[in-house]
């Protein structure tokens, strides 16, 4: 490899970190603002998705640029491909936090509904599993992702609590289905962006080990 092209891989690394960190900022930014319902920081998210949306075109060029002019091979090669499908993840990641900092709009205008949803444990979860499936590619560590694939089941159970808890409030609250479906939106936007660093960490493991683990395929090589 010429050390050319080991800055361009470098800077390749930058370049997704930050696009990384920008949409962990968004999904944080977009919890807090369910959980004060906060209007004002939920705008916030909505505007910060265009630096997302600049930042994901320019990683994409960035790696097809050391495509073309370098044309890596075997594990240069998986990194780059990896980078560009996490790319696509992490766009698409910031904009179901946009979704939840929508969905924070409308549940301002509505008054309280005093039952406990708690989305922390959910959002820590998926906050977590989007910073170790990049610190995995970065790291090209596939023990690390595949204990992200783990935590997607946790994510999954937590969803299916936040369905129960909807389910309880609209019996006892019929007059606020529109925020207990708005609610029931945010805890599917979160399983989405953890299903989303599933992917990043499927891709990961193929890049590693050559191993493909989506839909349950295992060892094609």
């Amino acid at each position: 490899m010429t050390r050319h092209m080991q800055t361009e891989l470098d800077h390749l690394k930058e370049m997704s970190f930050n696009l990384c960190a920008d949409v962990e900022g968004s999904v944080a930014k977009a919890v807090q603002a369910l959980r004060g319902r906060d209007s004002a920081l939920a705008e916030e998210v909505i505007v910060s998705d265009q630096r997302i949306n600049r930042c994901e075109v320019e990683l994409e060029e960035e790696c097809l640029k050391i495509l073309a002019l370098h044309q890596p091979v075997a594990n240069d090669l998986r990194f780059v491909i990896a980078v560009l499908k996490l790319n696509n993840d992490l766009e698409r990641m910031g904009d179901l936090a946009v979704n939840i900092a929508e969905r924070v709009l409308f549940l301002a205008k509505d008054s309280p509904v005093s039952i406990d949803f708690d989305f922390v444990a959910m959002a820590q979860k998926t906050q977590a599993m989007v910073k170790d499936a990049h610190r995995a590619l970065v790291n090209r560590d596939a023990a690390l992702a595949r204990s992200v694939l783990a935590s997607d089941d946790e994510v999954d159970r937590l969803n299916r609590e936040v369905y129960a808890q909807v389910e309880a409030g609209i019996k006892q609250h019929p007059n606020h289905i529109g925020s207990m479906f708005n609610l029931l939106s945010v805890g599917r936007h979160l399983e989405r962006i953890a299903d989303h660093a599933t992917n990043i960490a499927e891709d990961v493991i193929y890049m590693v080990d050559g191993e493909i683990v989506r839909h349950g395929v295992e060892k094609i090589k």
